[in-house]
């Protein structure tokens, strides 16, 4: 029995004595390179993946930072608007006690803005106090008595004048004298209070938080 021709499949390099002309290398190289192949795509796999951490969290901390800044804004901003509030507070209470402590003790202020000028006033020969009528004669007794406490030899007048509120006085010498009116002290400082919480709320960091305050 004959058997068929082999095919020829010119896989051999005749002018290279018939050896193969394919490159060969071996299983302990072939692991080597797979290996060192895997190798380096993990570290490079592993360094981008921690150069794109380290890019969120710089944009991370950017965010923060910048929250960070404006709650510091908006937390000096309720500082000093309570600070403000608080003033207006105070204000209002004490504007609320001050007439009650006149009524309660009417001669209070007028005695120690009396006896004040009377310890400068040794040698005026008189002195004027106008009062409310309303404390004329209370005025009377409670001024006198100053007047020999101190041992001053000053004629003290006291006139009681309808248009002078309680707590209030005017005392007049001959070449000079002194008022005690609440209404314009009430006044300046509510003057010098406005101007106070304008300019500090002018000044004070604008707030990012829509904050809202209730009462």
């Amino acid at each position: 029995m004959v058997s068929a021709p082999a095919k020829f499949l010119f896989d051999n390099d005749f002018a290279a004595g018939g050896r193969s002309s394919k490159p060969t290398i071996s299983l302990t190289e072939h692991a080597e390179k797979v290996a060192q192949a895997e190798a380096a795509a993990h570290a490079r796999g592993f360094a981008e993946a921690q150069t794109k951490a380290e890019q969120k969290a710089t944009v991370a901390l950017e965010r923060i930072t910048t929250l960070l800044q404006g709650l510091d804004r908006s937390l000096a901003a309720v500082h000093a608007r309570l600070e403000t509030e608080a003033v207006g507070v105070a204000m209002a209470v004490a504007k609320k006690l001050i007439p009650a402590l006149v009524a309660r003790e009417p001669l209070a202020e007028i005695s120690a803005l009396a006896a004040d000028c009377f310890r400068h006033l040794v040698a005026s020969p008189h002195v004027v106090v106008r009062v409310s009528d309303t404390l004329h004669a209370s005025a009377r007794e409670r001024l006198d008595e100053i007047i020999r406490r101190l041992g001053l030899e000053s004629r003290l007048v006291i006139l009681g004048e309808p248009e002078i509120a309680p707590g209030d006085c005017r005392i007049e010498w001959a070449d000079g004298g002194i008022c005690r009116d609440s209404a314009v002290v009430t006044a300046a400082i509510d003057q010098a209070v406005t101007r106070y919480i304008s300019a500090r709320l002018e000044a004070a960091p604008k707030s990012d938080i829509p904050w809202r305050f209730e009462r």
